[in-house]
């Protein structure tokens, strides 16, 4: 089973402890997939890992975790501060530049060593940010985009590589998370056909254009792994996300791997029948759970009901439940129950610690909460009918966050999704700071 591993309190990078599963020993991707690195290597990446797990610690520490001697990890660092990649912190965790530092003081990753830029891309818009090593966004942007149109995959190299080169600090890679279906993210070959990509080598496109390397996942697998690093997920091994929107989707966290599944389509709720009477789906199937509780289909079902005329909207349906008025609450409230009687068996298959709510559809939970929480409850077993929701507030950011944290994950990834990925980034870091 594919997925990532990571720390549950990880900034960005994927740490090998062994509380966390994965071994400390490294190996490399290269021609022949099995070369090993170096035992000074393993060490300066298992160093560097498990500072971006943890955040800022000492030498004696680090070395208490690795169950390395202080005399090898003092080395490494030595190295490694030399190189720009780690640097000593004060007792308030600013930089402090007076010699190596003292053994018992702070170190922690050096964020301008290397960045990654993350992007999200959707029907009508692109969202970008550009992530330092150390988890900082320092900047971000949304700009329109025309994802269905013929030379949107050229147009989102061109966008990707200007947003690029405004940064000095060294790229590692760059992250694109999209809402269809991605074999490995190393590879880049996607289905969606809500943007009508269909077999599409985006990541062979991206890569020849933009000579970096280039990562591609879905959108709803970034966004769990952004969760898992930065919102509600990062005190849970193990949760589950559903996400509501234009699409109803879904993402498992099971012992710090998000899971992909054999070909990367483990998560995909929104086109599950749940009633074959049900309205027609933009897919072609009739009954689809995303043609009741997604976008489009609770627009459709608010002009059934006369709540809205032809040009309104999910707001619009918004506006008139903040008014009281029945027809939108009922609009709400089916798509609601719907999605809450399907994930409640999900709860039932997969156990999870607590269930979390994201998406631009999670701004309008007050009308959604009553009747999901209601189906929920009484479809589950007693057993699993307890897990506890939370809702986490929502930014387009957050996607793209995750496409780009999966980028400076990857020189510390074992798992297979980074593939010879993995060798090129840490080149990469390595270079700029040798």
């Amino acid at each position: 089973m594919h997925g990532y591993c990571f720390g549950s309190l990880a900034p960005v990078l994927t740490p090998w402890a062994t509380a966390a599963g994965c071994s400390v020993t490294v190996r490399m991707s290269t021609t022949d997939g099995n070369a090993r690195l170096p035992r000074a290597d393993t060490t300066r990446t298992a160093v560097l890992a498990l500072l971006g797990r943890r955040g800022p610690m000492s030498r004696a520490q680090m070395a208490r975790q690795l169950e390395l001697s202080p005399g090898a990890v003092g080395l490494v660092t030595k190295r490694l501060i030399d190189q720009g990649l780690v640097e000593a912190l004060d007792a308030e965790g600013a930089a402090h530049h007076s010699g190596q530092g003292r053994p018992g003081q702070l170190l922690g990753l050096v964020g301008r060593a290397g960045r990654a830029v993350g992007a999200k891309v959707a029907a009508d818009r692109l969202t970008m940010v550009d992530m330092r090593l150390d988890g900082e966004v320092v900047r971000s942007g949304i700009e329109p985009f025309d994802a269905t149109a013929p030379l949107a995959v050229a147009q989102l190299a061109s966008r990707l590589q200007a947003f690029a080169r405004q940064d000095r600090v060294p790229l590692l890679g760059v992250g694109v998370c999209v809402p269809g279906m991605v074999d490995r993210p190393d590879l880049g070959n996607v289905e969606v056909p809500a943007l009508g990509w269909s077999e599409l080598a985006l990541g062979r496109h991206l890569r020849g254009a933009l000579g970096v390397p280039i990562l591609v996942e879905n959108g709803v697998k970034a966004l769990a792994f952004a969760e898992s690093l930065y919102g509600l997920g990062r005190s849970h091994r193990t949760f589950a996300l559903v996400t509501i929107g234009r699409g109803i989707g879904f993402a498992h966290v099971a012992e710090g791997l998000v899971q992909r599944g054999t070909y990367g389509r483990a998560g995909e709720i929104g086109h599950c029948v749940v009633d074959p009477r049900g309205p027609l789906c933009w897919c072609g199937r009739t009954g689809c759970l995303e043609a009741f509780a997604g976008q489009d289909g609770l627009v459709a079902a608010a002009r059934r009901r006369g709540v809205i005329g032809p040009r309104g909207s999910v707001e619009t349906i918004a506006r008139a439940a903040a008014r009281g008025d029945a027809g939108a609450l009922a609009v709400f409230s089916d798509a609601a129950g719907r999605v809450g009687r399907f994930v409640s068996a999900t709860l039932a298959v997969l156990d999870p610690e607590v269930l979390l709510v994201a998406g631009e559809g999670s701004a309008h939970w007050r009308y959604w909460e009553p009747a999901f929480l209601s189906e929920l409850r009484s479809c589950a077993p007693d057993w699993s009918g307890t897990v506890r929701v939370e809702v986490d507030s929502w930014e387009d950011t957050s996607w793209a966050q995750g496409a780009a944290a999966i980028v400076l994950a990857t020189p510390f990834d074992q798992r297979p999704a980074a593939g010879g990925l993995r060798h090129q980034v840490l080149a990469r870091l390595v270079d700029e700071s040798a």
